[in-house]
């Protein structure tokens, strides 16, 4: 039977996401951002084309390692104003059904105490159809906004990460039994004390000694997804994930990080089909190939390599305004995204050396990902040899245009994919994580460390 392919799509709350200069075209949408009919409508594109999520990126910081200052970050919009990732949610949720939503917070910054409970609220409000993206960050200047000199070391960040996981699932798993809530009018009890636990932590990194504030949620912990693929990244994905987004260049690339994450997986104990890998991908695609390759030259008078410079140089920790454009790229140890580095560099395609110039030229459209051009059959084929190669279960989608990119792919490429039988014609019934994972298993598995804080 086809492995079915799942699809999120990838947005930010800001005007440049992964194609800096493209909110120039007049077709483009993305100055709407700060706006709730953009974010309503593209969820009810998304829910049209049977997508299982919109997936909210965010970054804490400004982008001011490209020539050392925020200046091109600032005039070009090169994620920067960036809203709050969680604001728009509910509306999106009132709009929809059945369409989850991955946000992306950060754990470096906020207490796990008011964090949780913003959780479990979104939970509630969307019926149990969210989920959390679980970043550690990457930029200095979001630690010198939050009064600390620089960031963290990479590996302390997730040393860090765990430490603040281990609070969550206390708050969210172990504080209210199941049977706590009663509901009751009629003996004027709301929920039965006894069976409602105030949690205690002191771990190296958080401290908290309190009650959960919310009653328990439709999944009580929201789908947890991860977004790093460095060796650290990998750990703790296998530990704690059940989604994984993963980006670079090429089919090989990912694939041997679809393989070392898997592997990390069965070390970790876990059944390795049961984490859900996405990968990053752009798609441009028309009824004829032909029409999908004049959108692309007609995007392509619109992009911004500057701005794509500056994304670059802010996910690496490198001024790619000091390197000499045309000589080969070298991994350098930084405290950045280590593995946007290395998936250009140390874990490039045998003999493919990688220059500042032609990563400029590759991350206009699309970011660090890869870009499928053509009719929606070749798209569809490209999708299925994609899955069929590397190992993914499905792709976030990153756009070229706002709303464009969603609409040609909801409307041309599923259909396609849906004939084929490798695509859903109907979402599920219950939760995000039921939807995911099947009926019943709305809650986090017994295997899942969370479950150890369960209580009752």
């Amino acid at each position: 039977m086809p492995k079915e392919i799942r699809l999120n799509a990838f947005d930010m709350s800001c005007v440049v996401h992964q194609s800096p200069g493209l909110w120039t075209h007049p077709r483009d949408r993305s100055l709407g951002y700060n706006t709730l009919d953009y974010w309503v409508d593209l969820a009810r594109i998304a829910e049209r084309g049977l997508f299982d999520a919109v997936f909210i990126a965010d970054v804490l910081g400004i982008y001011d390692v490209y020539r050392g200052g925020a200046t091109t970050a600032l005039e070009h919009a090169v994620q920067v104003p960036v809203n709050d990732p969680m604001m728009s949610i509910s509306a999106m949720a009132a709009a929809t059904e059945h369409l989850g939503f991955g946000v992306t917070c950060g754990i470096s910054y906020e207490h796990p105490y008011p964090f949780a409970r913003r959780m479990s609220t979104l939970d509630h409000l969307t019926r149990g159809r969210i989920g959390w993206n679980i970043v550690t960050g990457y930029l200095d200047s979001a630690a010198r906004g939050m009064g600390e000199p620089g960031q963290t070391e990479h590996d302390t960040r997730y040393d860090m990460a765990e430490d603040y996981m281990e609070v969550v699932y206390k708050l969210w798993e172990g504080s209210w039994e199941d049977g706590a809530v009663l509901r009751d009018r009629t003996s004027r009890r709301f929920a039965d004390a006894t069976r409602i636990h105030r949690i205690t932590h002191d771990g190296p990194y958080f401290r908290t000694d309190a009650v959960h504030l919310c009653e328990p949620s439709p999944q009580r912990t929201p789908v947890l997804y991860q977004a790093g693929s460095s060796g650290r990244g990998r750990t703790f994905a296998a530990d704690h994930a059940e989604c994984v987004f993963i980006n670079g260049p090429t089919q090989s690339v990912i694939g041997r990080t679809v393989s070392a994450l898997r592997g990390s997986a069965v070390d970790a104990g876990r059944d390795p089909a049961e984490l859900l890998i996405f990968t990053m991908m752009t798609v441009i695609t028309g009824r004829t190939g032909k029409e999908a390759h004049d959108k692309l030259a007609e995007y392509r008078a619109h992009v911004d390599e500057d701005g794509a410079l500056t994304l670059m140089s802010g996910w690496t920790g490198l001024d790619f305004s000091k390197l000499d454009p045309d000589a080969p790229l070298q991994f350098q140890k930084t405290d950045a995204q280590i593995s946007a580095l290395q998936a250009f560099t140390t874990n490039a395609d045998p003999g493919r050396v990688w220059t500042a110039r032609e990563i400029a030229r590759h991350a206009c459209i699309g970011g660090r990902g890869p870009m499928l051009v053509g009719s929606a059959e070749e798209v569809a084929d490209g999708l299925q040899d994609w899955v069929e190669k590397t190992g993914v279960d499905g792709f976030n989608l990153a756009y070229a245009l706002a709303h464009e990119s969603v609409a040609d792919i909801a409307d041309l490429v599923v259909p396609i994919l849906q004939e084929r039988g490798v695509f859903k014609r109907v979402y599920a019934p219950g939760t995000l994580r039921e939807k995911l994972y099947g009926l019943g298993r709305a809650r986090l598995g017994e295997r899942h460390p969370a479950a150890r804080y369960r209580r009752g």
